[in-house]
């Protein structure tokens, strides 16, 4: 994923209940919501007991709309209530990257 500098992550790491049913679906509607979102640049995520989730933004306004955004304020209530036993949120500025690939 080759973005202009500077950008923004939110980086969402979080560990889950054990009965966490429907909480795949809410995750995949809410990417697929998020990429719908003006300011969004890009998605990765990776869960085994530690999730995390990073979302790549062009602005801390496109972050503040998409915190803010209706369906996404009730998975975040859903969440708390029911998927999450812990979460944290980090928002940075991304200045500067790079990479290594084999193929």
């Amino acid at each position: 994923m080759e973005l202009k500098k500077p950008y923004y992550a939110v980086i969402f790491t979080s560990i889950t209940t054990e009965d966490n049913k429907g909480y795949m679906e809410m995750a995949h509607q809410m990417e697929s919501l998020a990429k719908r979102q003006t300011g969004f640049l890009g998605f990765e995520s990776a869960r085994d007991q530690l999730g995390i989730s990073v979302s790549y933004w062009d602005s801390l306004v496109a972050i503040a709309d998409w915190k803010m955004q209706a369906d996404h304020l009730f998975a975040q209530k859903k969440g708390r209530e029911e998927w999450y036993k812990w979460y944290k949120v980090r928002i940075c500025m991304v200045e500067r990257e790079y990479e290594f690939g084999n193929g």
